[in-house]
């Protein structure tokens, strides 16, 4: 079921119409004629119950707002015209808002795609662009949202490690932006047929469980120690080899294989420690120092 225009027409000249009925009707029951006072009473008793009738078809549409109109439960259409508003006064209305909304989920304690607990939550901001399907498609589409929300924010959360140190492995924590889209589309998919527009959706809290969390944050040490020194030795062994190279190229000194050794040895070392170096000054000769 899609949304369509409601009948209505603007309330401020259906007001004068309503006057001008009044009007005639306060004439023929106070003024009527003596020859047949009866009927222009009639006549005039009909008018004003027809203007109560009438007046019941009036209500108001504020911005960004949807009046669902029903017949006898029959889908009607949707008013989105903001002001005074007139329509059939056999319609029944429901008031439906069309601004922009958001909500934050609750902490949910979920796997991720290595089997850690994590805990994490969202912020979802959402607005309704179809309100019949929002009316007539789902029994309570606030709760809705809701519910299916967290569903989607589960199925993500598992597809996906907490943390990664390959940059081609997307992960919860560094890869923000691929997070957050894939979670939007996740719950737009759910909300689809609410009649419900995902405008975007964040993740607002993420860490590891608290069972875990101790044992992680040793891992994520060791991790980064070792990715850390990974990055000295390749930058060290490029070092010792731009050295050994412009050393050969200039003929600063011709070195066998036994000195290269003990030289790339000692570059290593001052390049690798973590602590600074006190230099050594040979004073005799290369061979014997």
């Amino acid at each position: 079921m899609n949304e369509r225009n409601g009948f209505s027409v603007a309330g401020i000249p259906f007001i004068g119409f309503c006057i001008v009925l009044a009007g005639v009707a306060a004439t023929l029951i106070f003024t009527a004629d003596p020859a047949q006072p009866a009927l222009h009473i009639f006549v005039g008793a009909a008018l004003g119950v027809l203007e109560v009738l009438l007046l019941k078809g009036f209500f108001q549409v504020a911005p960004n707002e949807g009046q669902v109109l029903q017949l006898f439960g029959k889908y009607a259409g949707t008013v989105r015209d903001a002001g005074l508003r007139w329509t059939n006064p056999f319609y029944s209305r429901q008031r439906l808002s069309l601004r922009v909304r958001n909500f934050e989920s609750s902490k949910l304690k979920v796997n991720d795609s290595d089997g850690n607990p994590i805990e994490i939550a969202a912020v979802v901001v959402w607005q309704v662009v179809d309100t019949a399907e929002a009316v007539f498609c789902v029994d309570d589409y606030e709760n809705y949202v809701h519910i299916q929300s967290e569903s989607a924010l589960r199925q993500m959360a598992q597809s996906y490690p907490y943390d990664s140190h390959d940059d081609n492995v997307p992960s919860l924590r560094s890869h923000g932006d691929v997070i957050n889209t894939h979670l939007r589309d996740e719950i737009q998919t759910r909300l689809g047929k609410a009649g419900v527009q995902v405008v975007e959706a964040r993740i607002s809290h993420l860490a590891y469980a608290q069972e875990i969390a101790q044992a992680m944050l040793q891992r994520q040490q060791a991790g980064a120690i070792i990715a850390a020194r990974t990055r000295i030795v390749e930058g060290a062994v490029s070092m010792v080899e731009m050295a050994l190279d412009q050393l050969s190229k200039r003929g600063v000194v011709q070195l066998d294989e036994e000195r290269k050794a003990a030289m790339v040895s000692n570059l290593l070392v001052v390049l690798c420690g973590e602590r600074g170096t006190q230099p050594v000054v040979n004073t005799g000769t290369l061979y014997n120092g």
